[in-house]
């Protein structure tokens, strides 16, 4: 109703806005045809001109019916991929991930995004079934940018400032960039509230004051320079980035403050480099090739000091790990309509890592304190595009994968995996408004190097051990989808997707003589069901000119039987619902935008052999609006985690949950307070 009002009230002083026409049609087939024909939508830069972008990455916000993926963290290159392409290829950085690279592409040296549904000749899809390209212009240009930031926490005073600094030149297929992030941060997920533990009946049996506080500092550099080289391009890319994160909570005992109280630190120091080559070349119009070499080294040292009444703990973490990846790919524009890709990946990736945990003065031996972990993987893949006609496009595709898997240490073993993928994606187009996608897939996820080695909660009393005995989750995955386009920019789409799931990742319980404990674990086969649905919803034909609602939600059900009950229950760490809405209004005679978003908050739970862990991040919004008083100059104001508090439950049994009845319920309540963040950003 708020964002109704205001909305109505802004526009009364000015006129309705035009409606932003798409790009003019190329000959000879009009545009809707176009895009049905080949599953690429543009939409130029004067699509997006009334929203005024500051960046690409707010050009890409506004792209009607998609919504951005920034990609995963996983070992190799082909299965981080996010869902934008810059200029037809996917950047070669792993560290520098896709978000920051879009927000450091001015709006200005876009010339248009195109929108790829389903797939198209000569793009490769990363494993998507939408994409986005970021068409940038050509020509000489020098761009810089300084922006300025301050979050502020009114509740107790913290101010977090950040400032930045970008720098980009491009002249005759030349170009050379950089930027400078330094930047405090808080952590939005601690916060202060009250923690009570009852017994299962209901009945207290003590409360307490919870104040937790997280934050630290951060510090990245980027830098990269193209040329032409021996008849192709070569790239070369690198970052630098180190951060410090320290997290202080302390629990008093509300019935007695003489109560000595619980008090835990956190401190993480991480730093990480990277260093990506690139080289791509042409031979005639057919023939494209690209090879890439990518070297990642991290350090990380966590320590943990924790006491309580009669218990002092101290816990540490140090770790060290690389990552280095060669891939060469080949593509062949085999006829106008038909594009073969084949190709190759190599990584070699190590974790050394050494553990120590103390209780009371005495060294506690953990299994798997002291581990080193290498693996080596390889991948073969070929894939075809084929647009049958302008209603239909297959695109079909063999990825085969193999990894040898080592560790010495604490955790001895070898093991050797090998896995066929196949993907099968078709897309029907019955006319320009409406498209179907269809697709089959063989997916195969990753063995977690932390696995392997000892990790402690002591917080909630947990200690961790690996477990060598590992095989990948894979999962064979239906998917089916429907979108329709409607009026300029309104955009509706349904997905269901289908997961048969073998060899599930969870915890599973070890029963032994000198306790029991829990590991990670195959737990056997399972499934899930998603189902995600999103639209943007234009309002000038609701009286509110210039009004966008974009909105998407994600449904989960899944089944798996746990392996300490043998009951059926969900997956672990899967939440079963989440999504958000965004309401943003441009006013172009106002040089503002102004909007809310207001986020469905999640839940998720996690099982081991003692206990269930329930966390709640419950719905919470963001206000914001953005005065543009000159071209370049823009100024930002938001608040943040709006209602926003986090609730985690423990159901805690004295062992085994199939063998002893619940002895207590932990239930911690933290209230976030909101932010007040404030943005100055020139473009030079």
């Amino acid at each position: 109703m708020f964002a109704a009002a205001m909305s109505l009230a802004l526009a009364a002083a000015q006129p309705a806005a035009p409606e932003t026409q798409g790009p003019p049609p190329p000959p000879p087939l009009p545009q809707a045809s176009v895009a049905s024909a080949t599953g690429v939508t543009p939409y130029p830069a004067a699509f997006f001109a009334a929203a005024q972008p500051n960046t690409a990455r707010d050009m890409v916000d506004r792209l009607p019916g998609f919504v951005f993926d920034d990609g995963d963290t996983v070992r190799g290159f082909a299965g981080a991929a996010g869902n934008v392409l810059i200029d037809g290829v996917r950047p070669t950085s792993k560290s520098d991930d896709l978000d920051s690279i879009l927000r450091r592409i001015p709006a200005s040296q876009v010339e248009r995004i195109d929108l790829i549904r389903g797939g198209a000749p000569g793009v490769d899809m990363q494993g998507k079934t939408v994409m986005a390209n970021v068409i940038r212009k050509t020509g000489a240009t020098t761009t810089g940018l300084i922006a300025a930031a301050n979050s502020w926490v009114p509740d107790d005073g913290r101010n977090t400032p950040t400032i930045r600094l970008e720098a980009a030149h491009r002249a005759d297929g030349t170009s050379i960039e950089g930027s400078l992030l330094l930047a405090q941060f808080y952590d939005d997920g601690a916060g202060v509230g009250p923690e009570a533990i009852t017994a299962p009946n209901g009945a207290p049996i003590s409360t307490t004051h919870d104040d937790t506080k997280g934050g630290g500092v951060q510090g990245t550099a980027t830098g990269a320079y193209t040329t032409p080289l021996f008849g192709g391009v070569f790239r070369i890319n690198g970052q630098l980035y180190g951060q410090q994160y320290i997290y202080d909570e302390r629990d008093q005992d509300i019935s007695s403050l003489s109560i000595q109280p619980t008090l835990d630190y956190q401190r993480q120091n991480k730093e990480q480099g990277e260093i990506g080559l690139t080289y791509d070349r042409s031979f005639g119009a057919k023939l494209a090739t690209e090879t890439l070499f990518i070297q990642q080294l991290q350090g990380e040292d966590y320590l943990e000091p924790f006491s309580e009444i009669g218990e002092v703990e101290r816990y540490r973490e140090q770790h060290t790990n690389g990552e280095s990846i060669l891939r060469s790919t080949a593509t062949y524009s085999y006829a106008s309509n038909l594009t073969l890709v084949a190709g190759g990946e190599g990584a070699f990736n190590w974790l050394n890592s050494h553990t120590t945990y103390v209780e009371n003065g005495a060294l506690v031996n953990l299994p798997g304190a002291d581990v080193q972990v290498k693996e080596s993987r390889g991948e073969l893949f070929a894939k075809a595009t084929w647009v049958i006609d302008p209603r239909f496009t297959l695109e079909a595709g063999l990825r085969y994968e193999g990894s040898k898997l080592s560790s010495t240490g604490d955790v001895t073993f070898q093991k050797t995996f090998s896995y066929p993928k196949p993907r099968v994606v078709l897309t029907w187009s019955p006319d320009p408004a409406d498209q179907f996608r269809f697709r089959v897939e063989e997916e195969v996820g990753q063995l977690d190097f932390n696995n392997f080695v000892a990790v402690t909660a002591l917080t909630t009393g947990q200690i961790f051990t690996g477990n060598p005995n590992l095989t990948p989750q894979q999962a064979l995955v239906y998917e089916a989808a429907y979108e329709r386009r409607f009026w300029t920019s309104g955009d509706l789409s349904f997905t269901y997707r289908h997961s048969n799931l073998t060899d599930v990742l969870d915890r599973a319980p070890v029963v032994s003589a000198s306790g029991d404990y829990d590991e990670p674990a195959n737990i056997g086969g399972g499934t899930k069901d998603e189902y995600i649905a999103a639209f943007n919803l234009p309002l000038d034909q609701f009286g509110v000119p210039g009004g966008l609602i974009k909105a998407n939600a994600t449904w989960r059900s899944s089944r798996v039987t746990d392996p300490t009950t043998g009951q059926e229950r969900p997956l672990g760490q899967l939440r079963p619902r989440e999504g958000e809405i965004d309401f943003n209004q441009d006013l172009p005679r106002w040089k503002l935008t102004w909007g809310a978003t207001y986020n469905l908050g999640w839940r998720q739970a996690y099982y081991s052999f003692d206990e269930v862990e329930i966390d709640n991040f419950r719905q919470f919004g963001t206000l914001f609006v953005e005065y543009r008083p000159k071209p370049g100059l823009s100024i930002r104001g938001e608040i943040d985690d709006i209602g926003a508090d986090y609730r985690r439950t423990l159901e805690i049994f004295p062992d085994l949950r199939s063998n002893t009845p619940l002895q207590e319920i932990d239930i911690r309540s933290l209230y976030t307070a909101p932010t007040l963040y404030l943005r100055v950003r020139q473009a030079i």
